[in-house]
């Protein structure tokens, strides 16, 4: 690595995830004690695999990896496809059970999706930036993306779904998608959404988005574990009630605390400065991936940290597994862990 290399590297990216993945394993060994700290363990495997995977992405030109995506892209759209005829787990078939190892094919197709939509519109706009809005050139696109969520949303995971579809539109407000596609697809949504609600999603989706919206609707219910977090949090004040001390952690009130509700976990043992402070170095995380979209010296570049900020902004976790890029002027490393 050459003095220019290092010099461009956005060390901020990798300070800000090593802190929040410190912060994140204290509260993990917190609250699975009584497991053996089974899940704990497992984050740091994975933390510790994803080093080598780190220092190889960051050695490779991202201009390659978005040359290559289109193989990867076929590939996990194969395995999108394969993965429909595996046993259900929790309601979806979302995973290849590998014994040692689950595999979720969507989590990582995201990496080549995101890259495979970068070249696909850094190619229309080799002859202008407008080129993006020629309508079949906006459609294709859209395709490039609509084949997996399709798919996944046929699992169904419609979490993971969605989080494709914020990035696509990460995207193409950055490649400069015009203003009358923008207003359009404001109005359908303004439409579809009441529409989807009422007559498409299934009863277990509508009382999620209810009891999202108003916890006190089934307080023994799905809303319990949202008050529970709640009361966590609030318990924990300023400087929270200590590292294993916490009641709704430790009593089991929590439930998933290693997952969905870590960060009551943070809040009630570690208090609200610590939760403070998780904030905000999201928000610098937002706010560097939104930078560097920015300022990158390609539209592939662009483009590929435009998506890079979805996952920041509208995360959809998966247990043992978080994502982080570092983006240089001329590099992209991935750190899957």
């Amino acid at each position: 690595m050459n003095k220019k290399f290092l010099k461009n590297t956005q060390w901020s990216v990798l300070i800000y995830t090593l802190l929040l993945f410190t912060i994140g394993i204290v509260a993990l060994y917190s609250c699975t004690q009584s497991t053996d700290f089974a899940d704990m363990r497992k984050q740091v495997t994975f933390f510790v695999v994803s080093i080598p995977i780190m220092i190889v992405f960051t050695v490779i030109d991202y201009n390659l990896i978005s040359k290559v995506s289109p193989v990867f892209y076929g590939i996990f759209m194969l395995l999108l496809i394969i993965v429909l005829f595996t046993p259900a787990v929790n309601g979806a078939s979302s995973w290849f059970n590998l014994g040692f190892f689950s595999l979720q094919p969507a989590e990582f197709a995201k990496v080549f999706v995101i890259a495979f939509l970068a070249y696909v519109i850094s190619k229309f706009q080799e002859r202008g930036k407008k080129e993006i809005n020629k309508p079949w050139k906006l459609l294709v696109s859209l395709l490039t993306v609509l084949v997996p969520v399709l798919l996944i949303a046929i699992q169904p995971d419609i979490g993971t779904a969605a989080a494709y579809i914020v990035a696509t539109i990460f995207i193409l407000f950055i490649a400069g998608i015009d203003k009358k596609y923008i207003i359009v697809s404001l109005l359908l949504l303004v439409i579809l959404v009441p529409v989807v609600y009422m007559f498409i999603l299934p009863e277990h989706a509508k009382s999620r988005i209810d009891v999202f919206l108003d916890p006190t609707l089934e307080p023994r219910g799905a809303g319990y574990n949202i008050i529970q977090s709640k009361l966590a949090i609030g318990a924990g004040k300023l400087f929270g009630m200590g590292i294993l001390k916490g009641n709704q952690t430790q009593l089991g009130f929590l439930y998933p605390k290693t997952t969905d509700f870590i960060f009551a976990v943070i809040g009630e043992e570690m208090g609200f400065v610590i939760s403070a402070i998780v904030v905000i170095l999201y928000v610098l995380l937002i706010t560097k991936a939104i930078y560097i979209a920015k300022t990158a010296k390609d539209d592939i570049g662009s483009y590929i940290a435009a998506g890079i900020a979805r996952h920041i902004i509208f995360p959809r976790f998966r247990k043992y597994r978080y994502d982080y890029w570092i983006i240089t002027n001329n590099r992209c490393s991935i750190a899957i862990y």
